[in-house]
């Protein structure tokens, strides 16, 4: 096709522009100004200079792609992953594990308005004790890719190591990866998940087809030489364990039995210190009745239920509900009681608040407590430990708890996740 020459059309070219780096947010994103608005630019920290060219602007911020940096800051290191900036799990590795700590909490400490008193953390390497590996059969070349997402796309970056997960599950990845691309139906397998309890690690495996008898004794093997328990998920709520014992981890002291589908918190060591923050905070006393709402299975029920004359856990899951009171038990706790209840429902008006209580603990999801919120006042705990994984929600709920006459006295960032942008944090409450 011929293409002819129009005087109208210009051929631009994007400024290059220099920015001065102040901050880091969450997700590893360098902070700048320029010309009064705030622009992110992904790679880039506090301290350094660098030539960006703008990628997108919108009335009150932009993004920028840093073309060459100008100066490193002395906080900035070399990133442990080689997938690191393909692979989208980790955002964060190019910084040291100070400045992230540091960024997070000074995140938080302005969402919050209020100091962080304490940084929660363990190990900044090999922490992740469960991991979900997409897999996608490459028809053009007939191979399978493992791994998870890239950055900012829905293709898959095809890993076999990943040094922030357990050392015990980062060494399956190849043999795994190795026995998956070796069966018949290895088009038809949709993800794979790692996790690993104090008994020892499992694998789940999602197909969308049947396996041959020829693939699952492949898998059996594959579990039996690496030690690993065995599920199969032919469907999204069906789970065949093929072997292995039940799992189980520890908190506060107390074992607690799981489905390998069940939430569990994925940082074993930052869970063990929460758990104990939040006991030290309530400072229970042997007579006091004690509650914990989105109680889960248990995690920090049963240790409060250790300390208090009695315990209470409300869960909206009725599996959930089933598995704590068999921890209870499994436990000898019997000053335990577990209730399935919606708790976007009037939760002072549920069978199980016409005692009352004397301390809470609230550890919900993304969405927060709203529900629970409007009600809380008039339950009146001396005291009130939030667990949160996302701080717009704690955010907002706190309000809600000021409102009804408590004060935030305590905040803690909660280093769940390092080298991500997850932000997790633990407050305390006290009623004026």
């Amino acid at each position: 096709m011929a293409q002819f020459y129009s005087a109208k059309r210009r051929v631009t070219t994007r400024k290059i522009i220099t920015l001065n780096i102040n901050d880091l947010d969450p997700f590893g994103q360098g902070v700048a100004r320029h010309e009064g608005k705030t622009v992110f630019v992904p790679g880039a920290l506090p301290g350094e200079s660098v030539e960006a060219v703008m990628e997108s602007e919108k009335r009150s911020y932009a993004t920028a792609v840093v073309k060459r940096r100008l100066s490193d800051s002395p906080e900035r290191i070399a990133p442990r992953c080689p997938y690191f900036g393909v692979c989208g799990g980790c955002q964060q590795q190019h910084a040291s594990v100070a400045l992230q700590q540091r960024s997070k909490a000074q995140a938080l400490a302005r969402m919050m308005k209020h100091d962080v008193d304490e940084i929660i953390a363990g190990a900044p390497w090999g922490y992740r004790r469960r991991a979900r590996l997409s897999l996608n059969f490459l028809s053009r070349t007939q191979t399978l890719q493992m791994g998870f997402r890239k950055a900012g796309s829905a293709d898959l970056a095809d890993i076999r190591q990943c040094p922030v997960m357990a050392p015990r599950l980062e060494a399956l990845l190849a043999p795994l990866h190795f026995c998956l691309s070796s069966l018949e139906g290895a088009r038809r397998l949709g993800h794979v998940e790692l996790v690993l309890a104090d008994n020892g690690p499992l694998m789940v495996l999602r197909h969308t087809a049947p396996l041959s008898a020829k693939d699952r004794e492949k898998l059996e093997r594959f579990s039996h030489s690496e030690a690993v328990a065995l599920y199969l998920a032919a469907g999204s709520d069906k789970l065949e364990q093929v072997n292995g014992e039940t799992p189980w981890y520890q908190s506060g002291g107390l074992r607690l039995a799981f489905s390998p589908r069940d939430f569990i918190q994925v940082n074993d060591e930052v869970n063990q210190q929460m758990v104990a923050q939040a006991l030290t905070w309530l400072a229970i006393t042997p007579g006091e009745r004690v509650l914990d709402l989105f109680c889960g299975m248990g995690n920090f029920t049963l240790p409060l239920a250790r300390q208090a004359a009695s315990a209470i856990g409300v869960e909206g899951v009725a599996a959930l509900v089933e598995k704590a009171k068999y921890n209870a038990e499994y436990n000898g706790l019997n000053n335990v009681t577990f209730w399935h209840e919606d708790l976007e429902q009037d939760v002072s008006r549920q069978p199980w608040a016409a005692q009352g209580v004397d301390k809470a603990l609230l550890d919900p999801a993304r969405a927060g407590a709203a529900g629970v919120m409007r009600h809380i006042g008039e339950l009146a705990p001396s005291r009130v430990v939030y667990v949160s994984c996302n701080p717009s929600t704690l955010a907002r709920d706190s309000a809600a708890l000021c409102a009804a006459g408590y004060a935030l006295t305590r905040l803690a960032m909660l280093d769940m996740f390092p080298h991500t942008g997850h932000l997790e944090s633990m407050a305390l409450f006290e009623r004026r």
